[in-house]
């Protein structure tokens, strides 16, 4: 450990403790909690005082007291510890960092936003520094304070800026911790044709879904951009439209934008206590939802029972819902919906099930990377017999036909053909859907 760590380390400890005694004294006399502003203030003046102090003992000591630059650099790295992820809180901050993995004390690795990836120095000096670390954050950062030690191993939660943090613990090698930035830039459909992830005619066919309010399933592999576009999407939706989002941890960040949803709930799931007890499932979460007098359901990632509620949300009148799920194609969207379902109790027979995906699902979309969303489901009327349409390798839309408009009655008059890789025609659809 260098000595400015032991320094910033001992700093950090006094100002963690007049920072507590503060808190606790507010408590105590009925004043509620400070601001963040003003807790981030009163912690500046704190961290100021203890550099006072640290230079007045060396003075008396006859020492060399600490140069201007390497004094801002203790200061900086103290509030950090104080209020922030401590040496992992320059990678957050750094915007072309896009993903943090810590594995223990010795392995961090970081992923840029051009896809490298890149070793940097170890954010802890131990392994059980590393679970301080994260207890901290898990008691301070996040909306309601949760536990991690060996009952709880399991921490998911939304960071201050937005970012998702994951640690695990006890039922892993070492104590690991992943954070994923979010880039709240890049939250319309605007923004992201303009950074070349779209063209303009994708772009209007995926408006005028929202628009015309088809249900819509987003899909692709881990990382591909699911969420950003989803959030892209979201920001479509009309001003008035009451919208309900469910997510394991927050992600989708609808409370940033208020001037484009001024009626919305968020709703996370919540793991059980130390008892075992209140836990509370995104199943559950689904079902709430549906009492909340909501015109759309937002579901951030489909994985299990929750899939059936959502459906039969989309199929019996909150139309323009839309979720994610992990898939590596269109094709296996819905045999992993149809297994969703069943993981919900539901013991409905496949045939019925089919039936309800296709009466509910408009369209879903495969993200490549978000730099193509090339495959669409439509239902038709040649689904039969409960089975699904036939889910082509491949369907693009044409700038010809998306000059999509929303009529009156919902009605989205389009032409779409569907053609294989080799960009064969397999069939064209010119119909209102």
């Amino acid at each position: 450990m260098s000595a400015d760590q032991v320094l910033v380390n001992r700093i950090s400890r006094a100002v963690r403790e007049r920072l507590a005694d503060a808190r606790a004294e507010r408590d105590r006399s009925g004043q509620g909690r400070m601001t963040a502003g003003d807790e981030r203030h009163f912690t500046r003046q704190l961290i100021a005082d203890e550099l006072g102090r640290l230079a007045h003992e060396h003075l008396s000591a006859g020492g060399e007291v600490l140069t201007e630059d390497v004094e801002h650099e203790v200061s900086e790295a103290v509030f950090a510890a104080t209020l922030g992820l401590a040496r992992i809180q320059p990678h957050l901050d750094d915007p072309d960092v896009q993903d943090i993995h810590v594995r223990g004390s010795e392995s961090t690795w970081l992923k840029r936003r051009d896809g490298t990836r890149h070793p940097a120095p170890p954010v802890a000096d131990s392994d059980e520094e590393l679970i301080e670390l994260i207890r901290l954050v898990a008691a301070r950062m996040g909306r309601n304070e949760r536990r991690f030690d060996a009952a709880s191993p399991e921490l998911n939660l939304q960071l201050p800026d937005g970012s998702r943090l994951f640690a695990v613990m006890d039922v892993s090698s070492r104590p690991s911790l992943i954070i994923r930035k979010h880039l709240f830039s890049l939250s319309s459909l605007d923004e992201l044709r303009d950074r070349g992830m779209i063209e303009r005619g994708l772009q209007s066919l995926m408006s005028a879904s929202v628009q015309a309010k088809r249900n819509i399933i987003i899909t692709g592999g881990t990382a591909s951009g699911k969420t950003t576009l989803l959030r892209a999407l979201l920001n479509e939706v009309p001003l008035l439209d009451r919208i309900i989002t469910i997510e394991d941890a927050y992600e989708l960040g609808i409370d940033r934008f208020p001037d484009l949803h001024p009626d919305y709930d968020m709703l996370q799931a919540r793991p059980p206590n130390i008892e075992g007890h209140g836990e509370i499932t995104m199943l559950d979460l689904t079902k709430m939802s549906l009492r909340m007098d909501p015109d759309r359901v937002i579901v951030g990632e489909v994985r299990g029972g929750e899939a059936f509620p959502m459906l039969m949300a989309m199929s019996q009148g909150n139309n323009g819902s839309m979720c994610t799920l992990h898939a590596d194609s269109s094709r296996t969207v819905f045999p992993k919906l149809a297994a969703y379902v069943a993981m919900a109790d539901t013991a409905l027979p496949v045939e019925t099930v089919n039936l309800l995906i296709a009466t509910g699902q408009n369209n879903a979309a495969m993200n490549g990377s978000i730099t193509e969303v090339a495959r669409q489901y439509i239902t038709g009327p040649d689904v039969k017999e409960g089975m699904l349409n036939r889910v082509e390798s491949a369907i693009r839309c044409y700038d010809p036909c998306l000059s999509c408009s929303t009529h009156a009655m919902g009605q989205m008059p389009m032409v779409v053909e569907l053609r294989d890789v080799d960009g064969k025609l397999l069939r064209r659809l010119d119909r209102n859907f």
